[in-house]
């Protein structure tokens, strides 16, 4: 996903900073370090609607817990945030990203500052997702969406993956959750089409005209 080479030599999961940064206590579901680099994974299970500020403030706490002085306000470590938004985004977007190095006013970056943040939303992966993003966001969709053939993946990262999720390192408690969080958005959507459609026949009921309708509710004439 960075491009980098990264051997973790550390990690935490439910990682908090104490004593804490700012006023609200961040806490980080797997957090994993390298001599090099730092990087964080959150897995994001439930939608919020503020998750592209939650996990902005969640990136510069753990840049922010670097500086012990105002001697200098490099990081020893690079940091990258990467967030699976198991349950999609309204942006529909399979991959996003927050890239703080400053550009210029033809967007050449000046390699400056590495930090980054990548959003990840598996379920909208497409053949048109680049590699190596997209194999990765086939492998988490199909084991969110219960399909998985895994004659189809060769990095042998990712048979790692099916592997661990074999051998139960996952609890089935928290796989549930996840498989339940990933199915939200579109039940989500079946809802609120019903609702519309309800709204419609009420309507229709009351002798509106099916042009207002359809304009009130953006349903189609025919669906109207």
């Amino acid at each position: 996903m960075l491009g980098l080479a990264i051997t973790i030599e550390h990690v935490e999961t439910e990682k908090e900073f104490d004593p804490p940064i700012g006023y609200v206590k961040p806490r980080f579901d797997l957090f994993a370090e390298d001599i090099s680099h730092r990087v964080i994974v959150d897995i994001q299970h439930a939608r919020t609607t503020d998750h592209y500020d939650r996990f902005l403030y969640y990136h510069c706490v753990a840049l922010l817990e670097q500086i012990s002085s105002s001697a200098n306000y490099r990081p020893d470590l690079k940091v990258f945030t990467v967030v699976v938004l198991t349950s999609g985004d309204r942006h529909r977007t399979p991959i996003s990203v927050t890239d703080f190095d400053p550009h210029d006013l033809v967007g050449r970056p000046l390699g400056e500052i590495p930090h980054k943040i990548i959003y990840l939303c598996p379920k909208y992966v497409s053949k048109d997702t680049p590699q190596p993003y997209r194999e990765w966001l086939e492998a988490i969709n199909d084991t969110l969406d219960e399909e998985v053939d895994e004659s189809m993946y060769h990095r042998a990262e990712i048979q790692k993956l099916f592997a661990t999720i074999q051998s139960d390192h996952i609890s089935p408690e928290e796989r549930a959750r996840m498989i339940e969080e990933y199915h939200q958005e579109e039940l989500q959507e079946v809802a609120v089409e019903e609702g519309k459609r309800t709204i419609a026949f009420a309507l229709l009921q009351q002798g509106v005209a099916v042009e207002v309708i359809a304009k009130a509710t953006g349903l189609s004439v025919g669906g109207a």
